[in-house]
């Protein structure tokens, strides 16, 4: 499940709880204090609902966040006075987290006083005036409380205003009231043009010294901003990202909100949203620098595609052609070599098109979400994988001879024609072979805006291009033009390792998020993707016996490794990061009592990572779903004691219980005078069924399975 739906799922439950603990009694205590005693007709009153709280207890913000209630006032007024809305003070924001859920909320603590406006009318008799109100609002500690209560003030209407007791402490809380925007040129901005689904991530930028400002949005209709920021700051400018989806209607065109440049200090906005510039949307740090850094291993990139096995040896030929063809011209060599250029430059921005075409119809959002979106971690990890074992020759992408022949054909003209279909030759050449540097450059520009895919492609083009135009330019250069040879195969596998690096560490981001077999799982389908190439190189490429066969076993291994692994075992495509079922927590004998004083059945799996046995237990008897349902219908907390590192603790515990060694599956009983059902080493999901069903007494207990 997505966090915005667990963030849902949390909030019904929350609203749930404070159903069933309405009648509890609330703790906070409000009263209602006013600026002035005695004031003017015509004139307006800043009346404040003051609220106290013991200590941890807190209440909420106009946005409460992720969960909560903001505070409300109903009021009774008499004829001649009119509420304003509430003006909110900045409030404190507070994240609780586990695991990979993260929940913000807006809260007041301690003392917090709520400021209303009330006018008053020109033609108000004097005299008092009663105001009363009723005050409805929720306060959470571990337990949330949804109160009521009537608040109440006199004002007397007078010929001289008289300021009240309450009116420093008023004038206190309105000083941390959010200031009108000062000049700072804050914008908004989507980071992307393109939408994931119905989740996109919003730029807040202005200038501030302080590098912990933060954006507070307001409740907004029809889409939610996340609390949750990431936050960059450069040369006293910050910029704050948050995820905004999309509940109904269209995506919004402004947004409403705090600037917080300090515990107390902040300034109100509502900021037109639009698109990004360049610089913000540039890479994961979303900065200028970034998108140099990727400019210049594409310029790399593009260089070492000129000494490729598939681009040198061609390409040296057919340039050489032209520049005999005017060798009695110098002036039409230089000519020829511009044209050559053009010709490779055109091709990229052909690709680019191609590219961003590909893009609009997959949805394929930025460099930093897409790397947040589990699936396209997953596709770019084996696409990486693919490159590295193209590198080092498993098996060769080849162009269509039809392509190569028309190429050639077209190639072969003289002049500038010739020079032109020349450098799209070699584009054409270029494609199949992924220098390094360039593998990351190309990632990095498929997630981007249109203008920074065509920006990189054409600097990968002036890479290819630059070394036989500047040869073109002065064709003495010829004589430094490296040879062909086997030097240029053991160059290929070379630049091989620094692209499996690559795939490595897109292996390392992958796999461990999902889930602690993950990186067991992924890896067997590298392998086995692996083993499909050299099959497919080898006995298809490069053989003409048995090639239909061949064929089936590539085909076969591929289909296995992904319905049985990527579907089956790690089900990428519905959350691509496995969230375990079963929740293991660190064993310790204190941690097991302590969940058992609490009334918890208790289930330990002494376990080790080399522990054939173990795995087996787990996969077949332990994390399955009928063994997870029944875990959760009797609240069982569940331990997982490690012993693949040969913890003595963990030792000790196991000649307890008369094992050497391990798997050792536990299962206390809610009973604490019960002694821990052992189970047997190798398990069945009805072994362990019986157990936890014996645990909490709904079957007779088995004799030879308790010690």
């Amino acid at each position: 499940m997505h966090n915005f739906g667990v963030k849902v799922l949390l909030r019904i439950v929350l609203a749930f709880f404070v159903a069933l603990s309405a009648h509890a009694e609330a703790n906070t205590q409000w009263r209602l204090v006013l600026s002035t005693d005695t004031v003017q007709p015509g004139q307006t009153v800043m009346a404040g609902l003051e609220m106290k709280m013991p200590p941890k207890w807190h209440s909420y913000w106009r946005n409460p966040g992720d969960s909560g209630i903001a505070t409300s006032i109903k009021w009774t007024l008499p004829p001649g006075v009119k509420a304003g809305e509430i003006q909110w003070p900045i409030p404190k924001k507070f994240t609780e987290s586990q695991g990979e859920i993260s929940l913000v909320t807006y809260i007041y603590e301690d003392t917090a006083i709520l400021l209303i406006p009330l006018e008053i009318s020109k033609d108000l008799a004097p005299g008092p005036l009663q105001l009363q109100g009723k005050v409805s609002w929720q306060e959470c500690e571990q337990l949330c409380i949804q109160g009521h209560t009537d608040v109440t003030a006199t004002l007397n209407i007078g010929t001289e205003t008289k300021p009240s007791a309450a009116a420093a402490l008023i004038d206190q809380w309105r000083q941390r009231l959010p200031l009108a925007e000062p000049k700072q040129n804050a914008k908004a901005f989507w980071e992307s043009t393109a939408a994931t689904g119905d989740e996109r991530i919003i730029v807040i930028e202005w200038q501030t010294a302080d590098t912990n400002a933060d954006f507070y949005s307001y409740k907004q209709s029809g889409f939610d901003v996340a609390g949750a920021s990431q936050r960059t700051s450069d040369a006293g400018k910050v910029q704050i990202r948050k995820k905004v989806t999309k509940s109904e209607g269209e995506w919004p065109t402004s947004l409403a909100g705090v600037l917080v440049t300090g515990a107390n200090e902040g300034y109100e906005v509502s900021l037109p949203i639009g698109s990004a510039p360049v610089a913000a949307i540039a890479g994961t740090g979303a900065n200028s620098a970034s998108l140099i850094k990727m400019l210049f291993y594409a310029f790399l990139g593009g260089l070492i595609l000129n000494i490729m096995p598939c681009v040198l040896p061609v390409i040296a030929l057919k340039v050489l052609g032209f520049v005999n063809q005017a060798k009695e011209e110098p002036r039409l060599v230089r000519k020829l070599g511009i044209v050559y250029g053009v010709g490779v430059l055109v091709s990229f921005v052909v690709l680019a098109l191609i590219a961003i075409g590909v893009q609009k119809a997959g949805g394929v959002p930025d460099w930093g979400t897409a790397f947040r979106n589990p699936i396209f971690r997953v596709l770019i990890t084996i696409l990486i994988t693919l490159v590295a074992l193209n590198l080092f020759g498993l098996f060769e992408v080849t162009l269509h001879g039809g392509t190569l022949g028309a190429a050639a054909e077209l190639t072969s003209k003289e002049g500038y024609p010739g020079a032109f279909f020349n450098g799209v030759l070699a584009t054409i050449l270029a494609t199949p072979c992924t220098a390094p540097f360039l593998v990351g450059a190309l990632a990095f520009a498929f997630t981007q805006p249109p203008p920074i895919i065509v920006l990189t492609f054409l600097v990968v083009g002036i890479g290819l291009a630059l070394p036989f135009v500047i040869i073109c330019l002065d064709p003495r250069l010829l004589k430094f033009l490296p040879k062909p040879g086997v030097w240029m195969h053991h160059f290929k596998v070379a630049m091989g390792f620094p692209v499996l690096a690559t795939a490595m560490w897109l292996f390392w981001l992958t796999a461990t998020r999902m889930g602690k077999s993950g990186v067991l799982w992924f890896g067997l389908f590298l392998v086995m993707l692996a083993f499909a190439a050299w099959v497919w190189g080898q006995f298809v490429q490069r053989s003409f016996k048995r090639r239909g066969f061949a064929i089936v076993t590539a085909l076969l291994v591929l289909v296995v490794g992904y319905t049985y692994i990527l579907e089956g075992k790690l089900a990428w495509r519905s959350n691509g990061m496995i969230k375990e079922a079963i929740v293991w927590k660190p064993w310790s004998s204190e941690a097991v009592e302590k969940a058992r004083r609490d009334g918890h059945p208790v289930l330990v799996d002494f376990t080790a990572d080399t522990c054939l046995n173990c795995q087996f237990n787990k996969l077949t008897s332990i994390e399955v779903a009928p063994t997870e349902k029944k875990l959760k219908e009797i609240g069982a907390e569940t331990f997982e004691a490690d012993y693949t590192d040969q913890s003595p603790v963990i030792a000790k515990e196991l000649q307890r219980y008369g094992r050497p060694g391990v798997p050792l599956v536990l299962i206390f009983p809610t009973d604490l005078n019960k002694p821990a059902i052992v189970l047997p080493p190798l398990l069945t999901k009805s072994i362990v069924l019986h157990a936890l069903d014996e645990a909490v007494g709904a079957v007779a207990p088995t004799q030879s399975a308790s010690r």
